[in-house]
């Protein structure tokens, strides 16, 4: 179990890393396990308790102020609706992760941080434009099959109806998946070769397995911990994402250089 748990952690380290996102959320959320699953003598109601309060106790994300235009990239207008959906997601996953360090969190920051995330992916979707990139029904399709796979529901209309909730319809939602397609493709050409040596494997494999080892594992439990063969898929997913990461962070650097951005923040 902690084999399969270890394997599929760093394979969505890796997926998500094109995004920005540090692979080192990884470690923190085994280590919640661990802390967890450690207090078994104690009382699971009062542990359930304590949970119920940290929730109540989180704070609210502070949307005062927001402008109807955020920003604008070459003439075109991110919304304040599409920023409060961007924000109020990003700091539900923050504020959990500041409560648990006892950190506040830096709102202003944050709201920097969703305004440059949010116009790097315009300059994108904008640059898939002017390259003439297209994407194939058949690639489309590989990509809602990829997205019903991770989401683990069943069916295209169940993502559909789950990502409704959220106040998102299904014609946008459509057009995100397309869009996604060719920016996946764009960020491909623009890394290039993202094939793994030997070298990068074998030095990713033994730092996470010193991370693994430091974090340890719940006592009286002897954390396995896979071999290298066993790692490899998931090894060559992160070592990928990191170099399309690395090119998607360059690309949009470039882009905002040569860009008429405004940030009404």
């Amino acid at each position: 179990m902690l084999k399969k748990q270890w394997l599929m952690g760093l394979v969505l380290a890796g997926s998500v890393s094109v995004a920005g996102c540090s692979a080192a959320s990884e470690n923190p959320s085994e280590g919640s396990d661990t802390q967890q699953e450690a207090p078994a003598e104690g009382s699971g109601e009062a542990a359930e308790g304590g949970e119920a309060a940290a929730q109540e106790a989180l704070p609210e994300p502070d949307l005062e102020g927001i402008p109807d235009v955020v920003a604008e990239v070459n003439g075109e207008k991110i919304l304040k609706d599409q920023f409060t959906k961007s924000y109020e997601g990003q700091f539900q996953q923050v504020a959990t992760q500041s409560q648990m360090s006892g950190e506040e969190v830096d709102q202003e920051q944050l709201k920097t941080q969703t305004a440059d995330t949010l116009i790097g992916s315009e300059l994108l979707v904008q640059e898939v434009e002017k390259r003439g990139i297209t994407a194939s029904t058949e690639e489309i399709d590989a990509s809602w099959a990829k997205l019903i796979e991770s989401s683990q529901l069943g069916s295209k209309e169940e993502v559909i109806a789950a990502i409704a909730e959220q106040g998102i319809d299904e014609a946008e939602v459509t057009s995100q998946v397309e869009a996604q397609v060719g920016v996946d493709k764009l960020i491909a050409e623009e890394a290039g070769e993202t094939t793994a040596t030997e070298e990068e494997l074998s030095e990713l494999y033994e730092q996470v397995k010193a991370q693994q080892g430091a974090a340890g594992g719940p006592e009286g439990q002897e954390s396995e911990f896979p071999s290298f063969d066993e790692a490899r898929p998931a090894l060559e997913e992160q070592v990928r994402g990191q170099k399309e990461g690395a090119a998607a962070e360059a690309l949009v650097a470039s882009l905002r250089e040569g860009a008429d951005v405004v940030v009404h923040l």
